[in-house]
């Protein structure tokens, strides 16, 4: 899974992706949500492979959200056993590349077995550097946000007269660099609570493709549509200057 230095000009060291569309695909094809789910988990495989090999140094992963509590108790569960599955089958794997996990997210309403598990994996893969794979599980961007506050809080911080990167290392995603690239599957175009804080200057790719059809040729499209931004982050370009 050893990176190559290809696209490196312009090129997003760190991709998001909020993997929609496993239901719809499911349902398209007559079989239940939990089957699109399954396909979805192949297709994390993949993109993971894909996204390391093409010089991605970090790639978050949106795999269960705050707001997700709401669907079927059955989905859930199926969502829940997918990722422990995912984790206990790739675990060696991942770590003999190298790569290093981290879970995202809240901890509170997760079973036991489940937080040791996410333990385990951390623990396992704290001293890998070659990738950085993140999954974003139990999350949501406000819930994060608010968690941060609290504990600076209960550092002692004062809130008020606080500057934006002294809240950054109360967040989940403390010492990883801000998404450059978030991508969208399945034709949706909303961020759904998702990085509310890191992905204040990221540029957004939305595109019709399902999940469990992504490939890479269309993280590659993705790529290349960043690859043709001018990023300014709030400034202004050569041109305008003049």
């Amino acid at each position: 899974m050893a990176a190559s230095n290809a696209y490196q000009a312009s090129f997003p060291l760190h991709v998001a992706i909020i993997m929609d569309g496993n239901g719809r695909w499911a349902q398209a094809r007559h079989r239940p949500r939990v089957f699109g789910h399954q396909e979805g988990v192949k297709t994390v495989r993949r993109i993971v492979e894909d996204a390391a090999d093409l010089g991605v140094q970090h790639l978050t992963l949106y795999s269960f959200s705050t707001e997700n509590w709401t669907r079927p108790k059955a989905e859930i569960a199926a969502l829940f056993n997918l990722l422990k599955k995912y984790v206990e089958d790739d675990l060696d794997t991942l770590n003999r590349n190298n790569v290093r996990i981290r879970i995202l997210g809240s901890r509170e309403g997760l079973k036991p077995d489940l937080r040791e598990l996410i333990r385990r994996v951390e623990m396992t893969t704290e001293g890998n550097t070659e990738f950085n794979l993140n999954i974003a599980f139990n999350y949501g961007g406000r819930d994060e946000i608010l968690r941060a506050a609290a504990k600076a809080v209960a550092d002692g911080k004062d809130l008020s007269s606080m500057k934006h990167t002294e809240l950054t290392p109360y967040l989940d995603t403390a010492d990883l660099p801000e998404p450059d690239l978030v991508i969208r599957t399945s034709g949706e175009k909303r961020i759904s609570n998702f990085l509310l804080w890191q992905a204040a200057y990221a540029e957004f790719v939305f595109t019709d493709v399902l999940w469990p059809d992504f490939k890479k040729e269309d993280l590659l499209s993705a790529i290349s549509d960043f690859q043709n931004r001018d990023r300014r982050f709030g400034n202004l370009n050569a041109s305008e200057v003049a």
